[in-house]
This record gives structure tokens, C-alpha cells and sequence, in this order.
């Protein structure tokens, strides 16, 4: 056996250590350049956002809604403000279970399906660290109560919230509006608008009236709590505090007691009415009949009540000063009697005779007139102030439609008059090319007749009758209608007055102003359709009495005991007074009230009473 010598090779093995310590080294290296370039990316490059999210794990910021503007008349009546209320409230991020936590609160404070059903819809779109309401306005003896068991819920806290409140109710529903909860579309909207971080989803927005118009500057600005919170989501302290910016105020045109007036002198029956101040455009009273309790929306409407108010036949949502639309009926005379003296087709002295119909030509249709027998010799201050229908029968014949579409346009009829409420209706003055439009047929000669007496085709709102009699009592001038007379800037206290605008103008001859003007005067004296309405007033005042079919007699005799209260015909009134020289312009509408001198008329003249001689039923606001 013999013995071998292995012989190692000390400079080959040297050499490969030396290669893996180098290799070794820099892997190292590499790795320690790697770690500290990430060092330096988190730690400079990107200091400034992960100091933001570490902040933000710290410091939530909560939302502070400001408080909204005030809504007053012009004298100054509060008919939109804010109460303090303390609400129950639940910040979802600091409780396991909130299903559970209602339970527990239920038995010392009273929790009702509305208010469950509220809670979870704002949980599912609100953040966990919002505030959000479940219970509002305690009273003294649950805050009591829940205050002394507090500690048995945390993330439960009672907070002091502003809610608005409207103190007159139904009364300037329509006018003022309501406010609800924001909507997926509101925020939708307010997001395209640039808004949407003035708002929570738990928040409420102006659905309609003038809290819709002027939310931007009903709102105000948020203002912002930074909280300090701790690892288990408990607020530690306040870090700082940005105070929000309270809405500014509304100051309307709107007389609160001259609405109170014509509310008393409607009584329980359907309609509206809109009093204008004819030289500014300001609305003194805009009234719809049935209204609704506004207040009845802020905490959220019950659904139950919801389907009743959608569902009613008398429509209290409906404003039918601004929405409604009705055959303008004899209310339209007065307008067609100046297209008449300005295009020459009449004078003061053109006479007919009206046998009580009018035959269409060699159709041999027969047009009856209101009054059995017609009224004799009538001229046009005779056929304004009897409310001849066979006279204005031949007046539409003559002057075609075509020349009376294109001058009582000029009134502001078939459009809309741009008043600062949302919603509000065209109505219709017809014309050939509508009727191509609308149906595909050819105007016929019959339908000018009917036009005439402002049925047929014709539609307008109580509010474009009462924009078109203003402008017949300052001498053609179209005024832009307006409620909001001036707005308070709530941080400075300074007043921006809205100035009265004018829309367009009708040329129109003083005499025969005056002559349409005293015709209508004549209306309110004996012998004129609306006498019971003008006797023993104080004052001269010029009107126009109109009453709108409902639905064709087809040449039946109408008796209205016996048809349906709801088909019966609807009562029109129009005035302005005093008559030399006009403050208040007022066009009234009572559904379904027949005659418009027995229901309509008399209702003008208790709210030009109340406005020139101070007679009528005072205003009596109501507390939260």
C-alpha cells in the first residue's frame, strides 16, 4: 500500500475566496444602495405624501355647516329661518355594531323606524368619521338621560345643529320652497358645478321655491374642525378650527299680510293669485291654493305622507300661480280690443249688433254668446264692460290669427317671464306653425273664433295674466317679475337691491289705453260684469271678469248644479288700481269657481283693499 500526497493548490484556493468576498461585497453593496435609495425616496422624494397620510391617520377633518340665510318680506316678516335642536348622532368609525348600538339607545331614548330608516341610508354614503344624525330635536328630559348614561356609548354624542323652519306654513309654501336631505343627483349637480365640497351627503339642499333659486347664496361656506385622533379612533383635541361663513339673507317684495289676505278670501277653495307692482316688476303676493307644510320636510319626509301629498287630486304641490296653465277666457278681451284700435281694424265708435251668436260664413258654424239673446248695439267700451263674446267673435274673424298671435306676444303671453322661481310653465298663444307642429294640420278659420275670447288653443299662468295687466297699467312696459328685492351680505351687512328690468315694450297710443282703460273701469261700475266686486270701493280700479270651460257643452246648456264640482268652468279675474294711477296690478284664478265675477272678482278687491286702505286680517307667525 502505498501513500499518497495531496497536494492543494493555496494560490487557486486564495484567489476563489478573494473572488466570492468581492462578490459578496457586492452583493452587500448592491443591497445597501438599494435599501438606502429607497430610504431616500420615502424619506425625501415622497416626504410630503406619506407625511399627509400620517397626518391624515392622525387628524380628521370635519365638516361645519354654516348657518343659512334668513328669509323676511318686506316689512321685514320672517318666513324662512334657523332654530337651534340638539340631535342624537353616531360617528360610525368609533362603533362596532351601529344596528346594535339604536337597540340599546331605544330604551332610554325613542328611536322610530323613519329614524332608523334615515340612518342607514346616510351610512351607506356618508364617510365612517362623519357625524351622522339619528335622532333630532331631544327634548330636556332625554338629554338628560342620555347624558347621564353616556358612557355606556361610545361613539355616541349629542350635537347642536341649526334646522330650518318656516313659520307660516302652507302659506309661502310655493313662494319659499323646502329643503331635503342632498340627493345622488344634487351631488351630481353641485359636483359639475364646482360645489359639491360645500356639502355633505348628510346635509340638506334647497329642493324648490326660492331655497332652490338662491342656494348658492342661502348656503354659505363649510367651515372645518381638525381633530386630533388617537390609535383607536377617539378624538384627543381640537387641533384647529376654520368657522364657517353663514349664508346671507333674502329680503322679498312679498307682502306676508297681503298673502294672509287673499288666503283668507280664497277660504277652501282651489286657485292663485299674483299681485304685481306694475312700475318695478316686484311680486307683492304670489299664492297657490292647497298648499303644503314645508316644515314637514326638514327632518325628512314620511313616505306615507310623501304618497299623499303625489298622489292628491288637488295637486298641493302643483304652484299654480307659476305651473298651472288655463284658458285666459275674457280676461284676454282687453288685450285683443288694443290689437284691434292699434291695427285699425276698430275705433271708439264701430258698432254692431249682437243677436247673442256669431255664423262663421258659408260654414254656417254658430259661435253663442255667454248671454242668451246677445246685448244689443254694442261698440267696443260696451263690449268690454258686458263681456260680449259676439263682438270679439267678429274682432278675431276680422283681424285673423296671424296679426293677433304677433301683437299680443308682445304681453309676455305664450312665454315665460323669467321670474326668479324654478318650474315655470310656458302656457300657449297660438299660432299657424304651433299647430303644424303640434298636430300636423293647417289652421282653420274656426279656431281664430275661439281664440278670440281666449279659449280655444289658448293657455296662460296666473302669473303671465298678471305680467300682461301690469303692463296695460304703465303703458305697455313688459317688467321682469321678481320676489327677492334685495339680498344682505351676511359678513359685511351690506344690502344688494335687484333693480327692475325690463323685458320688452308695447307700443300702444295713449288714447287708446285710456279707452280700454276706462272699459275696463266700466266693468266694476253697475251695469258691468264685476259691479257687486267695485261697489262702494274707495277707489277706481279697472278689471276684466273671465270665466274658462272646463270641457265642451258641446252645444248642451250648461247648469252648473248639476255637473261635477271639478268640470264646472274656472273664475278669472284681472285689475290694477288705483285706476288714474296704478301701484298694484292682480290677476286671480279660482278653480273650478264658475263665474269669475261671483268668485274671482271679489277676492281681488279684498287684496286691493288690504294693499291701498290697509282693511283685512292681520298676520299672526307661528313658533317652533
Amino acid at each position: 500500500m502505498s501513500n499518497k500526497i495531496e497536494l492543494r493548490d493555496h494560490q487557486r484556493e486564495l484567489y476563489l475566496f478573494h473572488v466570492r468576498l468581492v462578490f459578496t461585497a457586492f452583493c452587500v453593496l448592491v443591497a445597501f444602495v438599494l435599501l438606502l435609495g429607497r430610504f431616500i425616496y420615502l424619506q425625501v422624494v415622497q416626504h410630503e405624501h406619506f407625511r399627509l397620510l400620517a397626518e391624515q391617520n392622525r387628524i380628521k377633518v370635519l365638516p361645519m355647516t354654516p348657518n343659512r340665510g334668513a328669509i323676511f318680506d318686506r316689512n321685514g316678516v320672517v318666513l324662512a329661518s334657523n332654530y337651534a335642536a340638539y340631535t342624537l348622532e353616531i360617528i360610525p368609525d368609533k362603533v362596532d355594531n351601529p344596528e346594535k348600538i339604536m337597540d340599546d339607545l331605544s330604551e332610554i331614548v325613542t328611536i322610530s323606524p323613519k329614524d332608523r330608516q334615515r340612518f342607514l341610508k346616510l351610512l351607506e354614503t356618508a364617510p365612517n368619521f362623519s357625524s351622522i344624525p339619528i335622532r333630532r330635536r331631544l327634548n330636556d328630559i332625554e338629554m338628560a338621560t342620555f347624558a347621564a348614561k353616556h358612557y355606556l356609548f361610545p361613539g355616541v354624542h349629542i350635537q347642536a345643529r341649526f334646522l330650518r323652519y318656516y313659520p307660516n306654513g302652507q302659506l309661502t309654501s310655493h313662494v319659499v320652497g323646502y329643503m331635503g336631505r342632498v340627493s345622488k343627483t344634487d351631488f351630481e349637480r353641485l359636483q359639475e358645478e364646482g360645489n359639491a365640497t360645500n356639502y355633505t351627503k348628510s346635509d340638506t339642499i334647497g329642493k324648490s321655491g326660492l331655497e332652490k333659486q338662491y342656494e348658492k347664496e342661502l348656503r354659505g361656506l363649510n367651515g372645518y374642525d381638525h381633530v386630533e385622533m388617537d390609535a383607536g379612533g377617539r378624538s384627543i383635541r381640537k387641533v384647529k378650527t376654520i368657522r364657517s361663513i353663514p349664508g346671507n339673507n333674502l329680503i322679498l317684495s312679498l307682502d306676508a299680510n297681503l298673502q294672509h289676505v287673499a288666503a283668507e278670501a280664497f277660504g277652501q277653495q282651489r286657485g292663485a293669485l299674483v299681485a304685481l307692482q306694475p312700475n318695478t316688476g316686484e311680486v307683492l303676493a304670489l299664492l297657490s291654493l292647497p298648499g303644503f307644510d314645508p316644515n314637514g320636510f326638514v327632518d325628512g319626509i314620511d313616505s306615507a305622507i310623501w304618497e299623499e301629498l303625489n298622489n292628491s287630486e288637488d295637486h298641493p304641490l302643483n304652484n299654480r300661480a307659476v305651473q298651472g296653465v288655463y284658458p285666459p277666457a275674457s280676461t284676454f278681451k282687453p288685450f285683443m280690443a288694443l290689437a284691434a284700435l292699434e291695427l285699425g281694424k276698430r275705433d271708439a265708435a264701430y258698432t254692431m249688433n249682437d243677436p247673442g251668436y256669431f255664423i262663421l260664413g258659408n260654414s254656417g258654424h254658430v259661435f253663442r254668446d255667454w248671454k242668451e239673446g246677445g246685448h244689443g248695439q254694442v261698440n267696443l267700451r260696451k263690449a268690454i264692460v258686458e263681456s260680449s263674446d259676439t263682438y270679439f267673435y267678429e274682432l278675431a274673424h276680422d283681424l285673423g290669427i296671424d296679426a293677433i298671435h304677433k301683437f299680443i306676444k308682445q304681453f309676455g303671453l305664450g312665454r315665460q317671464s323669467k321670474i326668479d322661481l324654478d318650474g315655470e310653465a310656458t302656457g300657449l298663444l297660438p299660432s299657424r306653425a304651433w299647430k303644424q307642429r303640434r298636430f300636423k294640420q293647417k289652421w282653420f278659420v274656426g279656431d281664430t273664433i275661439s281664440v278670440g275670447i281666449g279659449q280655444g288653443y289658448n293657455l296662460a299662468t296666473p302669473l303671465q295674466l298678471a305680467v300682461a295687466t301690469a303692463a296695460l297699467a304703465n303703458g305697455g312696459r313688459i317688467l321682469k317679475p321678481h320676489l327677492v328685492k334685495q339680498i344682505e351680505n351676511s359678513q359685511s351687512e351690506v344690502f344688494k337691491t335687484v333693480s327692475p328690468q325690463e323685458t320688452g315694450f308695447v307700443s300702444l297710443k295713449e288714447e287708446h289705453i285710456n279707452l280700454v282703460t276706462e272699459a275696463m273701469i266700466g266693468v266694476t261700475k253697475p251695469g258691468g260684469t264685476a259691479a257687486m266686486a267695485g261697489y262702494k270701493s274707495q277707489y277706481e280700479f279697472a278689471g276684466k271678469t273671465g270665466t274658462a270651460q272646463v270641457f265642451s257643452m258641446k252645444g248642451q246648456e250648461y247648469k252648473e248644479e248639476e255637473i261635477d264640482e271639478r268640470l264646472r268652468d274656472h273664475a278669472l279675474f284681472i285689475a290694477f288700481a288705483p285706476a288714474e294711477n296704478p301701484v298694484i296690478a292682480v290677476s286671480v284664478l279660482v278653480e273650478n269657481g264658475g263665474p269669475g265675477s261671483r268668485a274671482a272678482a271679489p277676492i281681488a278687491r279684498k287684496v286691493m283693499d288690504f294693499y291701498l286702505l290697509g282693511k283685512g286680517p292681520k298676520l299672526k307667525n307661528r313658533q317652533p
